[in-house]
């Protein structure tokens, strides 16, 4: 005789599962940004950790919603269908359903980054159900225990792994190019019309630069309401700092109000950047060198 099935632990279990992959998503998220070009790449806000409480709660009440709306869904029908057209219930119908399940939040996560996009979203999101699913079936009663520990090993594994490979630059980490002052000499656009062009003797000339008037849902674009334009004549200098994240470009124009210049970009396309409204936000105003210009 079949044991019942304990739908509250595999309420739990479900839950478990989805934010232990939710963690070593978040690992593999905060790797590949050091991977990639990124203003803060070089480090984070310390305040982080005093909201990592009321992130666990608010991960764990989405677990239990999508364990509710996803998961569950996804154990059932896999049951019905195998008994249906099998006679018996059948793990391998799992993946199938959830495969079908997924593709509509598949393609939303992908944010419509395009064919490739949109079919790794799917496949992730399809293995993110699948493994509750699966654990959901089952009937018995010590699995709580394994699945923490192995969700455990996973995640500082996944942990190690990403650390090992930015250590040893397996994955290179992301840093921004070390220039010179002849670096900067040259025009450098916003790509809206807005440029700067500075010359070897420390003369700079701004047409249609965006500055930022610290609204706090500016965007990154010049021409956009919460950037004013800025034109006329100045000075520039340049700061190597301690090292390629300190390095800045201090300009003063007549009339403008502008904050120094961070350095990002690469080595072959270096970029001028300042933030717009919080650094947190992320929301820069950019310049880059345009064709032609040394």
């Amino acid at each position: 005789m079949k044991k019942k099935r304990l739908y509250g632990l595999s309420l739990l279990l479900s839950i478990l599962t989805l934010l232990i992959e939710a963690v070593i998503a978040l690992i593999v998220a905060v790797v590949y940004g050091f991977t990639q070009e990124s203003p803060n790449a070089g480090g984070g806000s310390a305040l982080f950790i005093f909201f990592l409480p009321v992130l666990a709660v608010f991960g764990i009440a989405v677990a239990g919603a999508l364990s509710v709306v996803l998961v569950f869904p996804t154990a059932w029908l896999s049951d019905v269908l195998g008994r249906r057209f099998g006679g018996r219930e059948a793990w391998w119908w799992v993946p199938a359903v959830a495969a079908a399940v997924s593709f509509v939040p598949g393609v939303a996560l992908s944010g419509g980054a395009g064919p490739a996009g949109i079919a790794v979203a799917w496949l992730l999101t399809t293995a993110a159900i699948t493994v509750p699913a699966l654990l959901w079936r089952s009937r018995r009663e010590r699995i709580f225990g394994p699945v923490t520990l192995w969700g455990l090993v996973a995640v500082v594994l996944t942990a190690v792994v990403g650390g090992v490979g930015l250590a040893t630059g397996v994955f290179p980490e992301y840093r921004p190019p070390a220039v010179t002052s002849a670096d900067i000499v040259g025009r450098w656009s916003d790509g809206h019309g807005g440029t700067l062009t500075f010359t070897a003797d420390g003369r700079v000339s701004a047409v249609g630069v965006g500055v930022d008037d610290d609204d706090d849902d500016a965007d990154a674009d010049a021409d956009d309401s919460g950037l004013d334009s800025c034109t006329g004549q100045g000075t520039w200098t340049y700061e190597p700092g301690q090292g390629a994240w300190s390095q800045v470009v201090d300009v003063t124009v007549d009339l403008c109000t502008f904050d120094y210049w961070n350095v990002g970009g690469t080595e072959s396309r270096p970029a001028l950047y300042q933030y717009i409204g919080d650094p947190d936000s992320g929301n820069l105003y950019r310049l880059t060198r345009t064709s032609g210009d040394s």
